[in-house]
């Protein structure tokens, strides 16, 4: 671990980081010197791959799965965070669930599906993660959110509403644990270069942002490390926009 970044000494846990943003904001905690517990639903590889990487790097990493929907999982997630290193500090509550369909075929089975991984995994992490963030005297929670949870978007009914729920979440987290000196943010990211399973959203496709391109998740990690960082410790409460001008709130 780097002890002498401005991250060095804490320790992270970031949910859904084997690949895309959440790989990325991984590998920016562990470059500002946190260790990072890298979390995925099946892909230990995926995610074992992510924790090489940062030690590659000099830092400190292990992976683990996990279905952040399940109780019981996400105990033995941060449970095995502070076993590893410690104590937690950090929280990034990046797993989540995208698929699109139309409103008048979705089925309540998939209705909460998606909203067991977006919001109650958030819910779920949160709740566990308490009694270590509130030790650490410096906690810090940051929900990544979405644009379209402030646009809207067709076929995303489910997404829109989990996406919109974490923004919720944040603010009255916010109120509620800032006696403990815990800040809790939510990232909205806009289009971000990813790569996908399945095929781009429809609505993606219309859209163009001032700034002329897709963000990376790169932009969206450094800005996870600030809110996370010790220059960061008056933000609390905020939905921070990063999607190049698309929506400007």
């Amino acid at each position: 671990m780097k002890t002498d970044s401005e991250l060095g000494g804490l320790v992270a846990l970031v949910t859904g980081s084997a690949r895309n943003i959440g790989r990325a904001i991984a590998l920016a905690l562990a470059e500002g010197g946190a260790a990072v517990m890298v979390n995925a639903l099946q892909a230990l590889p995926d995610a074992e791959a992510v924790a090489q990487e940062i030690g590659r790097g000099g830092g400190q990493a292990a992976a683990m799965t996990g279905d952040v929907g399940d109780p019981d999982a996400v105990t033995r997630l941060v449970d095995a965070t502070v076993a590893r290193f410690g104590r937690l500090d950090i929280l990034v509550n990046n797993a989540s669930v995208r698929r699109e369909m139309a409103f008048a075929s979705l089925e309540y089975a998939e209705w909460r599906r998606i909203l067991a991984t977006t919001l109650d995994g958030a819910y779920l992490c949160s709740r566990a993660a308490l009694p270590h963030l509130i030790a650490s005297g410096r906690g810090s929670i940051v929900n990544i959110g979405g644009l379209s949870s402030h646009t809207g978007a067709p076929g995303r009914a489910h997404v829109v509403a989990a996406k919109a729920g974490l923004a919720g979440l944040t603010r009255a987290l916010a109120h509620e644990l800032a006696p403990h000196r815990i800040t809790v943010n939510c990232v909205a990211p806009g289009l971000i270069e990813t790569a996908r399973s399945g095929p781009e959203p429809a609505h993606h496709q219309k859209l163009v942002s001032p700034v002329g391109r897709r963000g990376r998740p790169e932009e969206i990690a450094a800005l996870v490390r600030f809110l996370c960082g010790p220059g960061a410790r008056y933000i609390t409460g905020q939905t921070v926009h990063a999607n190049g001008g698309l929506y400007m709130g």
